[in-house]
């Protein structure tokens, strides 16, 4: 990492201790129990030979926790926090402490899971609830959904879904003059390998010849002019075709709704709710549609049911439409959202109310009025007389000795061709705008100004609609309130702070205190992403040094940084192979060949790109039949674009053939994609980029401990090897962008910047022998784990020599033909035991999925390991006859405090047996809040945000 600071060895392996969960003496204990001498013979039992890398990873001296944050004091001191005016969707806004404290910086809340068990995720749940609400009042829509990556991101599903349900058959999308820039780029990539072409245009007037399936409008646009777009909303629904609206939330408290105006489809971001700029990110993207598309909408959606009591319970509704079940036919590729940005931004509108953010938005419209005004004043004209924070004019050869000016103010302005942008927002002061009139050249006074000010809002497109009327955004407006909510809805949650999550492919491990704490620093969170480079030097040092970081562990030659989840790292990848092949003078190549155990992602990703999915077997073992690749690379020979595949396999074994498949593959002319989501078992063993792979994304959020938030966010950056370099994401705000670049997959050029801190700590403070350490003794979890489990539920694939890699399937599916049990009943049963419940039914249906990671203890591991073995006992109880399945704690489960309250008990066990199985305890139980969620319930009869406050009375009672 080259970083500048020297060491301890004791301080250095300090950290390495704290990260790693057994000690030295658990590890000897669990190599006896798994018949290893040393972890360097389990290496070499669980690796093949050929692929062990040579040399041992070598990244500099470990930093210790306390030299780590004075480093980083180093790389933030080289940041200047300018006030940032540019806009263009970003903006300065204030994150109540309070929300900062019990939600951004609180383990219970950012080291959840994406909220597949219901039962165990209630509070964040509602939190997402409330976010959905919030989305569908101000938009004036009937559906939301729990967040997308970022408006860019957000603006291209919206196209996608618009091709989708378009009554239209055409292959062109109209796209706003004022839409940002960055979202038009975003768009371009989207579009090309589809095969759709963007028509460029003013909404008002270049509609009514153009041929188009859909069409996206900014409101207000990005020059700050607030149009009425009713009309070229008509006009796009008149010829069949979807209106998409990109709408500001907090100039939606002040004018006419996207919903009000006729759109089909509201996007946007919700940063400006509490959320710090972050130099890009992250940040929560929204969107909402009107009824009849909410089985097209893309990303989580959450939903109300009810439970085994009937009472509301909230649950991930239409699962069916995602990835993960529909694969290649998705809506979408996404897999990780933005849910803790979407909680905060979700916690600011509870915080504020509707008065309070209507409050927020007059008092910004006000200032920008008062701003406009001394501008006139000082002879400028401004581009549009409407608007609502934001204010463009034309200042011609004047803008370099203006930009001066500003510069000396500390103040960013936006740089246009001859003209000036300047964006207001809830932190402008009037000494900003004192200081913007100084760099324009006049030396001003707001309080004058403010008396003659008008407004600057179109009369016609005030709203009067209300929003936000649900008790819930007007109950916690005292801080004692608000931090007893926060609190309350936590509780209801089991996140990493509680109990090990044994989620496979998950790799939930921890996130150490000390990774988080740059975070929140205003020299990284204050940052606009379009700010000149120069003001963000420390950035870019810790950019330039992560990145070689991750060259070294992967054996890939470049990175980018810029994909903003795993998902969006696959599509990125796939669409440098794409470019490489079409600069090579074959864009027929356009076969890619899919395992059939493959992350969902993976076909979804490979569709986005235009590429035909072509699945391959596996064999009885679990690995990639390779009969079948090499049948089916030869068949596609000459169309061939490239493999994706998993390694280790999500089967959990190092397949010992992975290096003649990418000979094969290379062989037909096609390019290697390995999806780094188990990187977690290579780091310092092995690497992608010496045994034949070309790309891969690497899962920051799983590798290297940015946390999971509840569902997000993620990072995931690519590594590629140099002949696809030249192909890597590229971004209009970016000087020097290679002219092969694919365009930008994200809106900002370094996607969410400001989590790259954690990954950057994590790496400082291991080290390579810390991260190869850390390697050794995932796997070694993963092997006790599989030898405890395998005499009660059978690990279902091990390697030739009887081992698994970082994570196992155990397999219980004959249960069910002996005693009914299916694996839903095992996972719910599990929460008795206070766990969450591993991957279910992926990669095999009917199976579960654990990984334990390096972090775990092997008393934590123990206790799982404990449950779930009391689980087959209980089991086996059901098969020798004593419970009927239908009877059993395990079809009952999982147990809340309203049956062991219930004076009618009269179940075929006891409240003891239920509610507090062996070996759990009674002082220190995690009690879920609801009992097992209807899922069928949920999806037909779907509700997606809040529902009447008769029904919250019900289910407090």
């Amino acid at each position: 990492m080259n970083a500048p600071l020297k060491t301890t060895a004791a301080a250095a392996t300090d950290f390495v201790r704290r990260h790693i969960g057994p000690s030295p003496r658990d590890i000897q204990s669990m190599l006896d129990s798994v018949g290893a001498s040393s972890l360097a013979e389990l290496m070499g039992q669980t690796l093949p030979g050929s692929i062990r890398q040579e040399a041992p990873l070598d990244l500099g001296s470990a930093l210790s926790e306390t030299e780590a944050l004075s480093h980083m004091r180093e790389l933030a001191a080289q940041n200047e926090v300018f006030t940032s005016l540019i806009g263009q969707g970003y903006s300065g806004t204030i994150l109540p402490a309070v929300i900062q404290r019990n939600i951004l910086e609180n383990p219970a809340w950012y080291t959840a899971y994406t909220p597949y068990q219901p039962e165990i995720s209630q509070g964040r749940l509602e939190a997402l609830f409330n976010f959905q609400t919030m989305i569908c009042d101000l938009t004036g829509l009937d559906v939301a959904n729990a967040s997308l990556l970022d408006e860019g991101t957000a603006a291209a599903e919206a196209m996608a879904l618009a091709e989708r349900a378009s009554q239209v058959r055409t292959k062109s999308f109209f796209v706003d003059a004022e839409v940002h820039p960055q979202t038009l780029a975003v768009l371009r990539t989207r579009a090309e390998p589809l095969g759709w072409n963007l028509v460029v245009g003013d909404p008002l007037t270049d509609l009514d010849k153009a041929d188009v399936f859909g069409g996206l409008l900014q409101y207000p646009g990005t020059s700050g002019t607030v149009r009425n777009l009713q009309p070229a909303i008509a006009a796009l629904r008149a010829k069949g075709a979807l209106a998409v609206v990109a709408a500001d939330l907090l100039a939606l408290t002040l004018i006419a709704s996207p919903g009000e105006l006729g759109a089909d489809i509201a996007i946007g971001s919700a940063q400006r709710f509490g959320v710090p700029m972050g130099y890009g990110g992250p940040h929560a993207a929204y969107m909402a549609v009107r009824d009849a598309l909410k089985r097209s909408l893309p990303g989580r959606i959450v939903g109300l049911s009810v439970d085994s009591r009937g009472a509301p319970a909230y649950r991930l509704a239409l699962q069916t439409r995602e990835q993960h079940i529909r694969r290649e036919k998705a809506t979408s590729n996404i897999c990780t959202a933005q849910v803790l940005l979407a909680v905060i931004a979700s916690m600011y509108a509870v915080y504020h109310g509707p008065e309070g953010l209507t409050h927020i938005a007059r008092n910004v419209h006000r200032r920008t009025a008062v701003l406009a005004a001394g501008l006139r004043k000082l002879g400028f004209a401004l581009k549009s007389e409407a608007f609502f924070d934001t204010v463009t004019l034309d200042v011609g050869a004047k803008q370099g000795e203006i930009v001066v000016r500003a510069h000396a103010e500390k103040i960013n302005l936006r740089l246009g061709d001859g003209t000036l942008g300047i964006a207001l927002d809830e932190a402008t002061t009037p000494a900003t705008v004192e200081a913007v009139w100084r760099a324009f050249g006049g030396k001003l006074s707001y309080a004058e100004f403010e008396i003659t000010a008008r407004e600057a809002l179109p009369a016609a497109l005030k709203r009067d609609s209300a929003f936000l009327t649900h008790p819930v955004f007007h109950a916690h407006r005292s801080e004692t309130e608000l931090l007893r909510y926060m609190r309350k809805l936590s509780d209801r949650d089991l996140a990493l702070d509680r109990a090990m999550i044994p989620l496979g492919s998950c790799t939930m491990k921890l996130n150490a205190t000390t990774e988080m704490i740059p975070l929140t620093w205003p020299e990284f969170g204050s940052l606009h992403p379009f700010a000149p480079s120069e003001q963000a030097r420390g950035y870019h040092v810790l950019f330039r040094r992560l990145e070689k970081a991750l060259c070294d562990i992967t054996g890939y030659d470049a990175i980018s940084l810029q994909p903003n989840s795993g998902a969006q790292g696959e599509y990125a990848g796939l669409l440098a192979i794409r470019a490489y092949h079409a600069a090579r003078g074959e864009p027929h190549r356009k076969v890619c060949l899919i395992p059939s155990s493959a992350h969902g992602t993976n076909p979804a990703s490979a569709s986005m790109v235009g590429m035909e999915v072509v699945v391959t077997a596996c064999d009885a073992r679990g690995d990639v039949d390779v009969d079948d690749l090499r049948a089916k690379a030869e068949k596609h020979s000459k169309n061939l674009a490239a493999v994706m595949i998993t390694y280790p396999s999500t089967h959990g074994v190092f397949e010992e053939h992975i290096t003649e498949i990418c000979d094969i593959v290379h062989s037909h002319g096609g390019q290697v994609y390995l999806d780094g989501a188990n990187m977690n078992a290579q780091v310092g063993l092995s690497r992608p980029g010496d045994y034949g792979a070309d790309v891969s994304h690497l899962n920051l959020h799983k590798t290297f401990c940015i946390p999971h938030g509840g569902g997000g966010p993620g990072m995931g950056p690519i590594g590629v090897k140099a002949h696809l370099a030249p192909y890597l994401p590229g971004h209009p705000a970016t000087d020097g962008t290679a002219p092969a670049s694919v365009g930008p997959v994200s809106a900002a050029p370094f996607g969410s910047a400001s989590i790259l801190t954690i990954s950057y700590i994590y790496i400082l403070m291991m080290s390579g022998e810390g991260l190869t350490r850390a390697t050794e003794i995932a796997i070694l979890n993963a092997n006790y784990i599989a030898s405890r489990l395998d005499p009660h539920f059978p690990v279902l694939y091990k390697n030739a020599k009887g081992r698994v890699a970082h994570e196992c399937i155990v397999d219980p599916r004959a249960l069910k033909t002996t005693s009914g049990v299916t694996v839903d009943d095992i996972a719910k049963r599990l929460i008795d035991y206070g766990f969450h419940a591993p991957t279910m039914s992926f990669p095999v249906a009917g199976t579960l999925m654990i990984e334990p990671t390096e972090s775990e203890s092997k008393a934590e591991i123990d206790r799982f390991c404990d449950a779930m073995i009391a689980i087959r006992n209980e089991i086996s109880e059901v098969e020798k006859g004593r419970w009927k399945i239908e009877a059993s704690p395990l079809r009952h489960a999982p147990h809340t405090v309203h049956d062991i309250a219930d004076d009618g008990w009269q179940r075929a066990y006891s409240r003891a047996e239920g509610c507090f199985p062996a070996g759990t305890s009674r002082t220190d139980k995690y009690w879920c809040p609801v009992g097992r969620v209807d899922n069928v319930y949920g999806d037909r009869n779907l509700v997606c945000s809040c529902p009447p406050v008769a029904d919250y009375a019900q289910a407090a009672e």
